[in-house]
């Protein structure tokens, strides 16, 4: 019988106060008021449309991004939260995020989040630069971060993430470095520390910002590392650090290919269908005016993904991790033996780019270099 994976819910919410020129997500600047309950109307009949593929499984994580999820009321989510349970089956200890923005006005409402069982944040700090923040376009200044931090733990989140970004315009190691000590004086249980890209589709992308030097990019990184392994952070993931027991569930299963649906304009969602031994990829309608069109269908494309490739998309996450994945999670996962990538993986040992026991995971080698231990994969 087969064993189906972990299940996770993604729901994306697209709007944002405004659109920061890095940013290549699906959102959106939000126009005057937000039409939260149309909004929350339409997540629920599109979630309806993805109950099949639940097929009896248990949540084990929910994960509300976007876009600024922080900007819908308490009430809002509440409503969402009740019609959600009449629907799924929560996992006792399942794990609900929520992407939050340090600004006044959204900070306010974290205790009523918290109330509601909302049990993780995901603060989109940056920077604690004033001059960095206004670069990056954020909507907060440092004060507002600073306070957002500590109200999420007064209002009872024991369990928080904190974004920074590092190879910042002009960005020096020792700026790098004051964000991060600045971040770890709070004593998170998680961050996310990633290099700023230049991505397609960004006002960063046409009009380039001055980034530092690679030598300065490999003294940030190379220090970074440093600092957080002296302060016992685990780095479980190539921009993921948690403290021991905290690194996120949801992105945890996305990672070692666990299913996920996906709901919200422009969401993808992945799952794994029992009774065809396939796995599907999924995605909705893009644009909110659209997604909230009765006439228009939640579900814009799904796609099988072919059995040659599933390998490959399963380890071009699995690697990501320092632990890798589960030799029979990957057997069961893919529908395929060891043995059908056995060539890549008998080349990528002879190089000392990966290990295999109990577990398929990369070297320290093969973490540095990621690309082209995954291109060993992609050449079969």
């Amino acid at each position: 019988m087969l064993m189906l994976p972990p299940l996770s819910l993604y729901i994306h919410v697209p709007w944002c106060i405004r659109k920061c020129p890095y940013c290549d997500f699906n959102s959106h600047k939000a126009d005057g008021l937000l039409p939260e309950q149309e909004y929350i109307q339409a997540l629920l009949a599109d979630l309806e449309q993805d109950l099949p593929w639940v097929q009896g499984r248990e949540i084990q994580s929910i994960f509300i991004g976007g876009g600024t999820p922080s900007l819908f009321s308490v009430a809002a989510y509440q409503t969402l939260f009740t019609e959600l349970q009449k629907r799924l089956r929560f996992a006792p200890d399942i794990e609900i995020t929520l992407e939050a923005n340090p600004g006044t006005f959204e900070a306010e409402k974290f205790a009523g989040y918290r109330q509601l069982g909302i049990n993780r944040l995901s603060i989109g700090i940056q920077s604690f630069q004033p001059h960095q923040l206004e670069k990056l376009g954020r909507v907060h200044d440092r004060e507002q971060a600073l306070n957002a931090i500590g109200l999420a733990r007064e209002s009872g989140f024991d369990n928080f993430n904190l974004d920074l970004m590092h190879g910042l315009p002009g960005q020096t190691v020792e700026q790098a470095l004051d964000d991060l000590r600045t971040a770890l004086s709070f004593q998170p249980q998680h961050l996310s520390w990633y290099q700023l890209t230049i991505e397609p589709n960004t006002e960063f992308y046409k009009r380039p910002p001055r980034l530092p030097e690679d030598d300065t990019l490999w003294d940030i990184q190379e220090a970074g590392l440093e600092l957080l392994a002296q302060q016992g952070f685990e780095h479980y993931e190539i921009s993921a650090f948690s403290q021991p027991g905290k690194a996120a569930k949801h992105n945890l299963n996305y990672w070692q290919f666990g299913d996920y649906l996906g709901i919200g304009a422009g969401a993808h969602g992945k799952v794994t269908l029992a009774e065809a031994n396939t796995i599907m990829r999924t995605h909705k309608t893009r644009a909110p005016k659209d997604y909230l069109n009765p006439d228009k269908r939640f579900l814009a494309g799904k796609q099988t993904i072919d059995p040659e490739d599933i390998g490959l998309e399963c380890l071009m996450n699995a690697l990501r991790l320092k632990q890798g994945i589960a030799v029979e999670d990957f057997e069961e996962r893919t529908f395929l033996s060891l043995d059908a990538v056995a060539e890549p993986i008998n080349k990528a040992q002879q190089l000392g780019l990966l290990n295999v026991d109990k577990r398929i995971y990369a070297t320290e080698k093969g973490q540095q270099y990621l690309n082209e231990l995954l291109a060993l994969f992609l050449t079969e």
